[in-house]
């Protein structure tokens, strides 16, 4: 028997699609070891590598946000748009993703780059 979708399974989709696509941060926790390496700072390591690998034209386009974590195994969190995570991912970084989100919190701060809009 062939299957043959309802529209609700077409509705149920669509809005899947539509709420993969709302999220435009991904959620990173950085260990207590992590951060101690100076190195694991957008702020400090980014900028250095989009010069070195002639990518300063992403500046316009990166977007991180940091914000205290509250144990050793997450000491800090970084939302990263998708432009970030691509750049975070080619410098060899670790990514531990913990969650997405459609814009990161207010108590999180700019760390790198531009500030969220819509």
């Amino acid at each position: 028997m062939e299957f043959s979708p309802t529209s609700n399974d077409l509705l149920l989709g669509l809005a899947s699609e539509r709420a993969q696509k709302a999220m435009n941060y991904t959620l990173i926790a950085q260990t207590a070891g992590e951060v101690q390496d100076i190195q694991n700072a957008p702020s400090v390591s980014m900028g250095p590598y989009l010069i070195a690998s002639e990518q300063t034209q992403l500046l316009s386009a990166l977007s991180i946000y940091s914000q205290r974590g509250g144990s050793r195994e997450q000491m800090r969190l970084l939302y990263m748009n998708a432009t970030a995570l691509r750049l975070w991912r080619a410098m060899g970084k670790q990514s531990r993703l913990v969650g997405a989100l459609h814009r990161p919190p207010n108590t999180a701060l700019l760390t790198f780059g531009v500030p969220f809009s819509e």
